[in-house]
């Protein structure tokens, strides 16, 4: 019953996710609308301060945030789960929805719209992390991740993204013309996606010597997040930002582990980073 009801949690989420993504485009207030939706239920802060809990959704005229960045952090209200943090940017007259599960087989997806100069046709921007998922539009195939897709029929579509070894994350999103919709996800790991996964032989860290380093490159959230071991399920223990240069300990396949500042030790994505 818990495995069934970890596959069925995340895909009701982004049902609702999605109701009513367009948000009064005709509108020029200045502001935008924030839909938040978490499982388990946590308390959501917007810039250190605490706005509700989810679902939660400042759709309201008077309840409407400024648009620009802002710092979203939602703090589960089971205490034995890791709070988890992110930058977003509200777009005028649009909602911006974030989607959260945490425990076992963690994900996140934030949605947002951006004008486009072509205001005839929509578009669709998806990525994920980690990336090459193979990207399903309507069931149909389009590619892996990350991707741009052109020409998007204005109307509701079901965005799939599967990967294996990773759970198969489904949204319920509605493309606009004139705007780009941007899809950024988090995939949850165990999951088995499509054929069963390939028995392979583990091989240990390989240790590197004292005078390598690593250079963190750029990514789309601005920062790199610095994990306790090589998985993106793992608990967050800080982060780092392009163009700094921290101590390469050992690697493993698709991560480095590196010597943080302050002394501590965790692993990064090998595909924001370059050995020098």
């Amino acid at each position: 019953m818990k495995k069934i009801l970890l596959y069925i949690i995340p895909f009701i989420a982004a049902i609702l996710l999605f109701a009513g993504l367009v948000f009064f485009l005709n509108l020029n207030t200045g502001k935008g609308a924030l839909q938040v939706t978490s499982s388990p239920q946590s308390d959501v802060y917007l810039d250190g301060k605490l706005i509700g809990s989810t679902p939660l959704c400042k759709c309201e005229n008077k309840d409407m945030i400024s648009t620009g960045e802002h710092s979203l952090r939602v703090i589960p209200k089971d205490k034995k789960l890791n709070h988890y943090e992110e930058k977003i940017t509200i777009t005028n007259s649009t909602l911006t929805v974030f989607d959260r599960t945490f425990g076992e087989g963690e994900s996140a997806s934030l949605i947002t719209l951006t004008p486009i100069d072509d205001k005839k046709n929509a578009e669709i921007m998806v990525i994920t992390f980690p990336d090459k998922a193979d990207v399903f539009l309507d069931d149909n195939p389009d590619g892996q991740s990350p991707v741009l897709l052109k020409d998007v029929t204005e109307s509701d579509h079901e965005l799939r993204l599967n990967k294996q070894n990773f759970i198969e994350k489904s949204l319920r999103i509605r493309a606009t013309k004139g705007f780009l919709l941007k899809a950024v996800v988090y995939l949850g790991a165990g999951g088995i996606s499509g054929s069963l996964p390939t028995i392979e032989a583990t091989q240990a860290p390989t240790p590197t010597s004292a005078s390598s380093k690593v250079l963190i490159l750029d990514t789309p959230t601005g920062f790199l997040r610095v994990r306790s071991s090589s998985s993106a399920s793992t608990s967050e223990i800080g982060r780092v930002n392009p163009g700094e240069s921290f101590e390469l300990l050992e690697e493993e396949d698709g991560w480095y582990k590196i010597k943080l500042v302050n002394g501590d030790e965790g692993w990064i994505s090998a595909q924001y980073a370059e050995k020098q």
